[in-house]
């Protein structure tokens, strides 16, 4: 008889056992131990990973059958656009439902909260948290529970191209003020355009509100800060950068525009992070790799900061296989598997101790990501800290048409944020 998930869970708690066979969804032809005690059966693994990575990631993925022969690793590459709203429909009843996903930061909290995720105190999936990034862990848990393990994490940065700053004669900017005031050379010089904005996703509007001193919501006060004098002064950074032509922007694909126009040296910069080293040094303007130059977000009129980001691997609570889907999320989030992730990728670790393998130490990128990461914000980690962004997009949009003021956008962004977070202030 088929169960809703959150029945199911209750029922493991009060058992005491892992779930193994009796839940329902998941991966096909799953069987869990067999009769001598291996693991057998199949794990679907749904992987979130862009373009560039996820040939590194299905490699990775299916070297699993290395150490267990009997289980089948069936890879499906989700667009990260898709996987949200994917995994939530496929979650209550179990129809299609991965039995491992990689999960960004915010969701974490979301899935949690819902029932779709399986706890994982206790269980194989986590072990020696010591050795995590106390950051990394912090998205991971959701009231009192670990309901994933971290896989990557990062934060965002300014690429620049050095041959058009050097052209134009200009100094990477610091704060957004000089690159407004970098952006007319940079123009005259050599025909680009100095930024392009993401117009298109709310998470990259948090360094323009964190270079303001502002936040989007105090989540221990219960307080909606995303209104205050911060917010207005973020929206009016980005409508004030765009009407100057400093910058590009678009409201639809942001994260394939911006990637274009920063390979093919349309644009001279580009506020990005580390899952887009790769795909950037693939375009001509980066044929010479050396080319690439990356440096902090610039700041705004009082700090400079940018949002901790990074995805973890959670495991699905109606698995029909939890005790390989287990073994797989500890050896996707090992210290073996992470540094090959790095050597590869460019990607951060979670783990401590992989940052004291020399070929991870030495990573240019890695060099200048985890000081980086180190001074990132932390998100609020709510269930429904994902929720915020919508309204922040929306407002971002009316405000770059010039449909709304930045005191509306804020305002009108505060309200939404109310509706959603009923007991905030």
């Amino acid at each position: 008889m088929r169960r809703g998930i959150r029945g199911l869970i209750a029922t493991a708690l009060v058992a005491g056992l892992a779930l193994a066979a009796t839940a329902c969804g998941g991966g096909e032809d799953n069987g869990g131990d067999d009769s001598g005690g291996e693991l057998s059966g199949t794990v679907t693994f749904w992987d979130t990973s862009n373009d560039a990575e996820k040939a590194t990631y299905k490699k990775l993925a299916e070297g699993f059958t290395k150490e267990h022969p009997k289980v089948r690793v069936k890879y499906v590459n989700v667009p990260f656009g898709d996987a949200n709203a994917k995994f939530k429909n496929a979650a209550p009843n179990g129809e299609g439902a991965p039995d491992v996903m990689r999960t960004e930061v915010t969701w974490t909290a979301d899935f949690a909260n819902l029932g779709y995720l399986a706890p994982l105190d206790g269980t194989p999936a986590l072990d020696n948290t010591e050795d995590y990034l106390p950051q990394a862990l912090g998205s991971t848990r959701f009231k009192g529970k670990t309901y994933a393990v971290p896989q990557v994490i990062d934060t965002l940065a300014l690429f620049y191209n050095k041959k058009i700053l050097k052209d134009a004669g200009v100094e990477v900017p610091k704060t957004f003020t000089e690159l407004a005031t970098a952006a007319k050379k940079i123009k005259a010089k050599t025909g680009a355009t100095a930024l392009y904005l993401r117009g298109d996703d709310a998470y990259w509007f948090l360094p323009y509100l964190y270079g303001e001193g502002g936040d989007l919501v105090d989540a221990r006060a219960k307080i909606v800060k995303i209104d205050d004098g911060a917010g207005v002064k973020a929206f009016q950074t980005i409508k004030s950068l765009v009407d100057s032509k400093a910058a590009i922007t678009d409201a639809t694909d942001g994260q394939e525009n911006q990637l274009k126009a920063l390979k093919d040296g349309d644009v001279a910069m580009a506020i990005d992070g580390p899952w887009d080293i790769e795909g950037a040094r693939a375009g001509k303007a980066f044929k010479d790799k050396q080319n690439l130059g990356v440096a902090p977000v610039p700041g705004g009129s009082r700090a400079q900061g940018s949002p901790q980001g990074g995805w973890n691997l959670s495991v699905y609570a109606g698995s029909k296989n939890l005790q390989a889907s287990y073994a797989f999320v500890k050896y996707m989030s090992s210290a073996k598997v992470q540094q090959q992730t790095t050597e590869k990728l460019s990607l951060l670790p979670t783990r401590t101790s992989v940052y004291d393998v020399p070929a991870v130490k030495n990573n240019e990128m890695v060099k200048f990501f985890k000081p980086a990461v180190d001074g990132a914000v932390e998100r609020p980690w709510i269930a429904e800290a994902n929720s915020l962004f919508e309204p922040i997009k929306v407002r971002m949009n009316k405000v770059l048409t010039g449909t709304a003021t930045p005191e509306q956008a804020a305002r009108a962004t505060g309200d939404a944020f109310r509706k959603l977070l009923k007991d905030y202030k």
